[in-house]
This record gives C-alpha cells, sequence and structure tokens, in this order.
C-alpha cells in the first residue's frame, strides 16, 4: 500500500514540472498576435479573424441555420500558412449540412473517372433494372 501512495505522490510531483499546456521545449517559440477581432450576435452568427507575426491568418463567419427539425452551422473561413519549404498556403473551406469541404491548390484531387466506367455508369442510370424481392441467387 505505501508503494502506491509514494507512486502517486510522485506522479503529482512530476506533473508539477511539466506544466500543461505549454512547454517551451515542445511548442517552441511563441508569436505575437498582430491583429485579432472576434464578434458574435444574439441570433447565433458570429465572425473572428486573426493574424500572427509568423504570417499566419485565420478568418471565419458563421450563421445558425434550420435544416428540417435540426439547427446547424453554416460556417465558411480560410486560413493561410507559410509552409517549412516556402510554399505559401490558402485554404479555404465550407462546413454546413453537406460536411467539411476544404478548397486549396496544395490539397490532393482525385483522378478521373475512367471513361469506360463512365459509359458504365450512363447505362446503368438510363437502363434500371426493376428489383424482384423473390429472386434468390
Amino acid at each position: 500500500m505505501k508503494i502506491f501512495v509514494f507512486l502517486g505522490l510522485t506522479t503529482m510531483v512530476c506533473a508539477q514540472f511539466n506544466r500543461y499546456p505549454y512547454n517551451p521545449d515542445y511548442y517552441g517559440r511563441r508569436y505575437a498576435i498582430l491583429r485579432q477581432s472576434q464578434n458574435s450576435s444574439p441570433d447565433g452568427s458570429y465572425s473572428y479573424s486573426y493574424d500572427t507575426e509568423n504570417g499566419i491568418s485565420v478568418a471565419e463567419q458563421g450563421v445558425p441555420k434550420f435544416v428540417g427539425p435540426n439547427q446547424i452551422e453554416s460556417v465558411r473561413g480560410q486560413f493561410s500558412y507559410t509552409a517549412p519549404d516556402g510554399t505559401p498556403i490558402l485554404v479555404t473551406y465550407t462546413a454546413d449540412e453537406n460536411g467539411f469541404q476544404p478548397t486549396g491548390a496544395h490539397l490532393p484531387t482525385p483522378p478521373p473517372i475512367p471513361v469506360a466506367i463512365q459509359r458504365a455508369l450512363a447505362h446503368n442510370a438510363a437502363h434500371p433494372e426493376e428489383e424482384d424481392p423473390y429472386r434468390r441467387y
């Protein structure tokens, strides 16, 4: 029993030296916020933006939206920063009932659908077969 008490006290003492959430060895240098604004309205809409001294820029706007019986937040925004290789990164996004949809030049895009598959999909759409619920394979 004494060993558990000792381990518990040792854990608490060690936790005091690893102050959460800021550990300069892990996070590195802190950067100043050059500009910041935030607005919220009683109707639930909001907007915020900020710029930091290391080139990060963020802006977002959101408004409540009713879809059927549910209320969702319709959000659009963007953020930009410079990648470690020096490439400027800009991401714009929307988030609503269709999910999160980011766009950016650096984001991967799916390959085009092959022509044969496009023809097969068009044929299937033009010739729907009736389902036979009693058919067994």
